[in-house]
């Protein structure tokens, strides 16, 4: 037992006490009497009393109990080293004794439970799955480890690791353990030497120009001689194919290449070998600014050559013409293009995830987009609530719904355990979407199927889209899967309702029992009701899908993408749901708009046809119907310029635009206004040995500049800005290893883009245990760097103690002197003593000191 004191500085207040005191029995000690002394005596006490209980006084009460938590680092360095350190720690268990509590946790990037803190724990569990091995992080496994134990007990945290952090400062942290319970004991274990050959850096320069011979220079570190070869590649393509003799050490290799591609490029370097023992440290990559004049890419939907191109001619813009099926996932791709134009692309071919890309290069990038009609376009494209829509100056929505037919949907789908995961979300968020493209009017159904049908939504009028949305999106997965049946619900269901259109729309990923599918649609084909179906993934009975939707004069999809599902239902809502295509001849209004004026000086030519659509608030309608639909209208969507033509490139709707003397300038004039305007300043974008990013700006604004980050998959990545100078800016991203690209912008909305690599992390590389941070960690928190297994239980130097606190005793305490005090001073001290002499003390106190009472007594004797 320990008694000690938080604020010793208060007891100096017991020095004017006893000279209070001192001096007051100094001066009065010849008057003072036994009860003075006592009543002097019980004051001091009772205000030392107090003085003490202010100054935080408490007794450490030690305690048996003592902690040993391992934690085994599990990361990507310490691969071939876990049956090692599972025996370190089961020899290491022989030596625990009764009063200690031993618990185990894996960490990497995390911290994760093996085996709880307990006093029986005698074997090591068979260790759990560890999925982020990409980081070391020693100091939020301390900091978490911290949390878990008993701060009162004496705590030793047992590391099995080789000290390379790539994440945190465990030093930092180890500060903060000063003064605690807790020690950090350290058990280095290291990979097994083995043969590596990694990619140390890949340079391609920062700016080049077409057709400009580049260098692009390797350097491969290799732990031991050999052969290998050596791959490039220019957006994926690839370049260059070389067989290269590797020494022990640094090899540099250049390749000359004269740039094809265009605007920000990919290049990536690739090194293989027979033998190698860490295969995440054979890619790096590299982004060049190629610079050239304006390149186009035309996404035809059309199985014929592109209209577009054809009107455009060979003397124009150079482009590029691909299929939707052809359309890149990566942002680097898309960035190559100053301007995209889908020319009748079905959603589905195309699906959300590059649609997202293609949104964030439009929004951050200033690639200009413009959608041309057709019947695979727009709402019939299934574009509905899509990326798509939300950069287009129009929506899929149209005017005029009290002229639409009444309509009767019922969506089937698969809930068997097969869709469960991303499949079933999607189409739940699919069907979802086709709910709210219909009227309140309309009828709706909704039947759910595994091994029988589950009538989710009840066929009926549509009463509450929320609530119909709501039910579907909770709708879980469950056993097998049994088709007919539940289509023979649907069909079922339609059969008597009195409406102008009736359509199913059937999803499954799964086979199902035969059934006389046949008279089954043929009978519903008599009451008007028509079919489509999706096959979702390779385990869907496509043929007998595809046969239905034939035989229920419906549309058949097969699909291997997820994410093309939600376009499906939305185009499939779209064709029986809505009238969209305006097929009565007409001649479009033209509007003031800067750019356009021109070309019809000489009047407007008559158009067939187009899509209905409505044109967003803030958009800019340059062509408009007779009936006010838009068909040309453009607004800014981010730093990009977007375009909506609503009509076709074909001349099957343009009718006469496409015989125009100005068809070609027609198009030459709206891709000149997509094009964005590129800033001429070159701003230095460069990675830091942190991992933060710098950018400089030889203009001195860096403070006004507006910046976002890319990866390559689209998705915007959270940037935190600091400004360093006037000229310099530091941007911390939450980065993966890979490809990132940087849009800045300055007050006038030009673009400048850059793109840098962010290498594969350090747990890659071989490299030795990191004997300084160990040493350092150890002395730091009173720990060592343990040896043999049985030191882990080793006698702690410092004890656990559980703190009393003492002060309120004391306050009570000097409470209760100070009542003894008081009760003295007003009843005297005869009165604790003696109970049987309290009338003598009584008059003797009280009579002498009032001497009006004396004389009164005095007078009534003599009259006596």
């Amino acid at each position: 037992m320990d008694l000690r004191i938080d604020m010793p500085l208060v007891l100096l207040l017991l020095l004017p006490l006893f000279l209070y005191f001192g001096w007051t029995y100094f001066h009065e000690r010849q008057r003072l009497k036994r009860s003075h002394i006592v009543v002097l005596t019980i004051r001091i006490v009772a205000a030392g009393c107090l003085v003490f209980a202010l100054a935080g006084p408490y007794l450490l009460l030690p305690i048996k109990e003592e902690q040993i938590i391992y934690l085994v680092d599990r990361s990507a360095s310490m691969n071939g080293t876990e049956d090692e350190m599972v025996q370190f720690i089961q020899e290491s268990l022989q030596s625990k004794k009764e009063p200690q509590l031993a618990g185990i946790y894996s960490f990497s990037s995390t911290l994760q439970t093996e085996a709880i803190l307990s006093k029986t724990l005698k074997e090591v569990p068979k260790l759990t799955e560890i999925k982020a091995t990409d980081q070391t992080n020693i100091e939020q496994s301390l900091q978490l480890a911290s949390g878990i134990i008993d701060p009162k007990k004496a705590t030793r945290l047992v590391l099995l690791t080789d000290g390379n952090e790539t994440k945190g400062d465990a030093l930092e942290f180890a500060t903060k353990l000063k003064g605690s319970n807790i020690s950090v004991d350290i058990k280095p274990f290291s990979q097994p030497v083995v043969n590596d050959v990694s990619l140390k850096s890949f340079v391609s320069p920062q700016v080049a120009y077409v057709g400009e011979q580049q260098q692009l220079v390797t350097d491969i570190h290799a732990t031991s001689a050999g052969q290998g070869e050596l791959l490039l590649y220019e957006n994926d393509e690839l370049i260059h194919r070389e067989a290269v003799e590797l020494t022990e050490g640094t090899n540099v290799f250049t390749y000359k290449h004269a740039a094809t591609a265009e605007g920000l490029v990919k290049y990536e370097a690739v090194v293989q070998v027979g033998q190698d023992a860490i295969f995440e440290n054979n890619k790096l990559t590299s982004v060049t600014m190629v610079q050239s004049e304006p390149h186009l890419l035309i996404v035809n939907g059309y199985e014929t050559a592109s209209p577009i191109a054809a009107a455009l001619g060979s003397q124009s813009i150079a482009y590029d013409v691909v299929a939707p099926k052809s359309l890149p996932n990566e942002l680097s791709s898309y960035l190559q293009y100053n301007a995209i134009i889908f020319d009748n692309v079905p959603g589905h071919l195309v699906g959300e995830a590059k649609m997202s890309v293609i949104e964030q290069a439009v929004k951050n990038f200033g690639v200009g987009f413009t959608m041309v009609g057709g019947e695979n376009s727009f709402g019939l494209g299934g574009y509905f609530k899509t990326p798509i829509e939300t950069l287009l100056p129009v929506e899929m929505e149209i005017k005029g719904k009290e002229q639409l037919p009444s309509l009767g949907l019922v969506i089937v789908l698969d809930r068997s355990g097969s869709m469960q995961g991303s499949k079933l979300e999607l189409a739940k968020e699919a069907a979802a979407r086709s709910v709210e493209m219909l009227r309140d009017e309309d009828t709706l159904g909704f039947i759910a199927f595994d091994d029988r049908p589950w009538e989710i939504i009840e066929t009926g009028p549509l009463s509450s889209k929320e609530e119909a949305v709501d039910t579907i999106l909770s709708v879980t997965p469950g056993g097998g899967t049994e088709i007919y049946s539940s289509l023979a619900k649907a069909y079922e269901n339609l059969a008597d309702l009195k409406l102008q259109r009736k359509h199913i729309i059937l999803l499954t990923d799964g086979q199902s029992q035969a059934g006389n599918y046949e008279d089954l649609i043929g009978e519903g084909k008599e009451e008007g009701i028509t079919l489509s179906t999706v096959a979702i993934g390779q385990d869907a009975d496509a043929n007998l899908l595809e046969a239905l939707s034939d035989m229920g004069s419906g549309r058949f999809y097969d699909v291997i993408d997820e994410q093309t599902i939600p376009s499906i239902l939305s185009r499939e809502t779209a064709m029986i749901s809505r009238t969209y295509i305006e097929d009565n001849p007409f001649y479009p209004a033209i509007y003031n708009a800067a750019g356009w004026n021109s070309l019809f000086a000489n009047g407007v030519p008559q158009m067939n046809a187009y899509i209905g659509t409505t044109a967003k608030q803030g958009a800019t309608v340059v062509a408009e119907s007779e009936k006010e639909d838009p068909v040309l209208a453009q607004w800014q969507y981010g730093l990009g310029k977007t375009f909506a033509f609503t009509s076709d490139s074909t001349g099957k709707w343009t009718g006469d635009w496409a015989r125009w003397q100005n068809w070609g300038a027609f198009w030459q004039t709206l891709i000149s206004q997509m094009l964005p305007s590129y800033n001429d300043v070159a701003y230095d974008v460069r990675l830091e040995a942190d991992g933060s990013f710098m950018i400089t700006d030889p203009t001195n604004e860096a403070a006004f500049l507006d910046i976002v980050a890319v990866n390559e998959a689209g998705e915007e990545l959270e940037t935190q800005l600091e400004t360093i100078s006037a000229s310099q800016v530091r941007a911390v991203v939450q980065a993966e290893p890979g490809l990132i690209f940087f849009r800045i912008a300055d007050e006038k909305q030009a673009i400048y883009q850059a793109g840098l690599s962010v290498p594969y992390s350090a747990e890659y590389e071989l490299l030795p245990v990191n004997n300084q941070l160990i040493e350092e960690l150890t002395q730091r928190t009173g720990g060592t760097v343990l040896k043999e297994p049985q030191d882990v239980f080793r006698d702690f130097t410092t004890k656990g103690a559980d703190r009393q606190n003492i002060a309120t005793w004391l306050l009570l305490a000097s409470i209760l002197l100070f009542f003894i005090d008081i009760t003295i001073r007003r009843f005297g001290w005869n009165f604790l003593t003696n109970a049987k002499k309290k009338e003598p003390l009584v008059e003797e106190k009280t009579i002498p000191e009032d001497t009006n009472v004396a004389q009164l007594l005095k007078g009534m004797k003599k009259r006596s």
